[in-house]
């Protein structure tokens, strides 16, 4: 058994080594602050991890081991713990520089395009991925943009060789762009709102294309077209249909849809306004993926904070919801996430709704809770140690990252970069 001291354990990612070129069979991980995903806390907790599988989950007071039991042990003493935190409704792996228009490889022609899949775009050689790994970001539901219907989402690890090796769900879902129900326009320094008068021209073609992929999902014919094709999963319920939509006339007509169609497992969003509509989304169980909360209130009579505490409105209607960081710079941003949780917490929720609401929250609406999301056993090892509180930008300092049981560096260029130029000129 070795027992590798944390120090080491930095030195070697600074160094640019990372533990992934070794396997480690049998590993603990003891005397961390272990926050479970699930809202449970364990304020000195042992975890331990065979072959990638997380088998102990326990009280280091309570739980002597034995030297024979670990190959490797890492003491985390001061530390906290947290499953790993996802990034859903990303461009994350997508894009490289915004500026660049030859590194973005999110968008194509076409309105309709249920049959793209992002999963074959994904980078793994991403720079952007690297810093936003170090910040706890160890899954990414990489998405694609553009038209109606932009295609398929893929669930990812933040650190993989290929995108065969990083797939964790390959096609969960396929995204679609509902219709504005309005138009905005600035006049006077006021938002000027108006009804859209295409929407419900727009609306119709929507549902006519749906129901037309439904019925021919429901014919089974080998010659479908592959447009209509690719939304038959989503019928009987193996794949999730994600509503991009922000506004409550929206959301409400998406909800009659969902019936209409009786599709098994729909997401909306954004949901800016989906306060307005709870108790709908609440009987009809449909989650949100609520929009990125350091933003400005879109109408002139919202609060100044409706952004900041829209997560606690939802919990409170008992709306289940995750966190996502769609917007201006997403890629690069996600690195935001932990932050965004954080502002949740000063905003309404607890410390653990917060942490839930980035992992297992995120993995239960997406599907993949039986495997990811919370540190608990039967779990795959997908977690990462912070020597403070992660929702903070002092305490989100990573001292160990583990991806499916396998150690990643927790160092990224920038800090490489820190370090090089540190050491030539001094402190």
């Amino acid at each position: 058994m070795k027992k590798i001291s944390l120090s080491f354990l930095i030195l070697l990612a600074f160094a640019g080594t990372g533990y992934s070129q070794k396997k480690y069979a049998k590993i603990l991980l003891e005397g961390a602050t272990v926050h479970i995903g699930n809202g449970q806390v364990i304020a000195t907790g042992s975890i331990g991890i065979e072959n990638g599988i997380i088998t102990l989950v326990r009280n280091s007071l309570a739980y002597t081991y034995n030297k024979a039991d670990w190959d490797t042990v890492i003491s985390l003493s001061g530390h906290h713990i947290y499953p790993g935190f996802v990034a859903p409704n990303s461009t994350l792996g997508l894009t490289e520089i915004d500026a660049v228009k030859a590194s973005l490889d999110f968008r194509e022609l076409g309105t309709y395009n249920p049959h793209v899949r992002s999963q074959i775009a994904f980078n793994c050689e991403s720079n952007v991925i690297e810093t936003v790994r170090t910040n706890g970001i160890l899954i990414i539901q990489t998405t694609p943009r553009g038209g109606r219907i932009s295609g398929q989402s893929s669930l990812m690890a933040s650190s993989c060789w290929n995108w065969e090796d990083g797939t964790m769900k390959a096609d969960d879902g396929i995204h679609i762009n509902w219709p504005s129900a309005y138009t905005h326009s600035w006049e006077g320094g006021h938002s000027n709102t108006k009804p859209s008068e295409s929407y419900e021209d727009q609306k119709r073609e929507l549902l006519a294309f749906l129901t037309a992929a439904k019925t021919a999902a429901a014919n089974k014919n080998p010659w479908t077209p592959l447009q209509y094709s690719a939304l038959s999963d989503c019928f009987t319920g193996e794949k999730r249909l994600y509503f991009h939509a922000d506004q409550a006339q929206q959301i409400n007509d998406i909800l009659d849809l969902v019936t209409e169609l009786e599709i098994k497992f729909p997401v909306i969003v954004g949901g800016y306004e989906s306060y307005l509509v709870a108790d709908r989304l609440k009987i009809k169980k449909v989650p949100v993926m609520v929009g990125r909360l350091h933003s400005l209130p879109q109408n002139d009579d919202d609060s100044f904070d409706l952004p900041y505490k829209l997560p606690f409105l939802l919990q409170q209607a008992g709306v289940q919801f995750c966190l996502q960081n769609e917007g201006d710079m997403e890629a690069m941003n996600a690195r935001n996430l932990p932050f965004l949780a954080g502002t949740a917490m000063a905003y309404g929720l607890t410390e653990e709704e917060a942490i839930r609401s980035i992992t297992l929250s995120a993995c239960e609406i997406m599907g993949i809770s039986k495997n990811y999301g919370s540190i608990e056993i039967g779990k795959k090892a997908t977690l990462f140690g912070s020597n403070g509180s992660a929702l903070e930008m002092k305490g989100n300092q990573a001292s160990v990252i583990l991806i499916n049981g396998e150690f990643v560096p927790v160092s990224n260029f920038q800090t490489r970069l820190y370090e090089k130029y540190k050491q030539k000129y001094g402190k």
